[in-house]
């Protein structure tokens, strides 16, 4: 565990900055990227460059995406030249720019996780791997199978293209200030599904209607997208989180041929 002494930069509430400070769950994270993919690795928000050191270890390209310009001053003091640095907005960011295959890894602040992982989907034909620690619920909505409260539309929509895996969870004593939360590191692999057997807009919007009504039936919460109910779905009595992305596949694809 490092000591918070050790901390030259002092954590911005407005960032939602929550220095990870213990050196196992660092070294897990790096771990847990493919030795067999040798693509480049992007880390969203390095800050004091506690995961940094360890990615560095994998020997490759790595890429870091930093918006504090006071960590973008300690990095550079204390890494020189040893990686790139991009002072921006990660939300703001061209993502073209990191190639056309890429890994991704990081500690995400709470407050921008889910818009991250809506870029990541955004993204899903470039970023091969991902290993994010975020705030444990979540982690564990993204990991959910279907039929769960936790089961959402990021859950749908990043399992139809990864393999998402809960790795490990950490107390809030591993981070520096201590967050008032618990922390839950995922891992997600880019499967095989190069494109889905519907239309992809209509998949999504499917999904996001079903999900913003989910106490309804899918016959109510969807009646603005399906006029007439296909014969052949058997989910209009089902609620959304009941159904795979699969499901949802099957469903937009057979309310095109309406």
């Amino acid at each position: 565990m490092a000591s918070k002494q050790l901390l030259s930069i002092r954590p911005k509430k407005h960032l939602g900055q929550h220095f990870l400070i213990n050196e196992t769950a660092c070294q897990r994270i790096a771990d847990a990227i493919p030795r067999e993919n040798q693509f480049p690795i992007i880390e969203i928000g390095p800050g004091t460059g506690a995961l940094t050191r360890f990615l560095l270890r994998l020997n490759r390209p790595l890429t870091v995406v930093e918006y504090d310009i006071e960590a973008i001053q300690f990095l550079n003091k204390n890494y020189p030249l040893k990686f790139n640095i991009i002072h921006d907005d990660v939300l703001k960011t061209d993502w073209h720019q990191f190639g056309n295959q890429f890994n991704l890894a990081g500690n995400l602040p709470y407050n921008i996780s889910t818009q991250v992982l809506f870029k990541v989907f955004e993204n899903r034909n470039n970023a091969l791997c991902c290993v994010f620690m975020l705030q444990k619920e979540v982690a564990e909505r993204l990991a959910s199978p279907p039929g769960y409260r936790q089961y959402g539309i990021l859950s749908v929509l990043l399992q139809a293209f990864y393999n998402i895996e809960l790795l490990f969870t950490l107390s809030p004593s591993d981070f520096y200030p201590p967050p008032e939360v618990h922390s839950s590191v995922i891992k997600m692999n880019r499967n095989a599904v190069k494109h889905l057997n519907c239309d992809e807009k209509k998949f999504i919007t499917m999904v996001k209607t079903a999900f913003n009504q989910r106490r309804k039936k899918l016959s109510n919460a969807l009646k603005s997208l399906i006029f007439e109910w296909p014969a052949e779905a058997d989910f209009r009595n089902a609620r959304a989180e009941e159904l795979s992305w699969q499901d949802f596949e099957k469903l937009t694809s057979l309310t095109e041929k309406k």
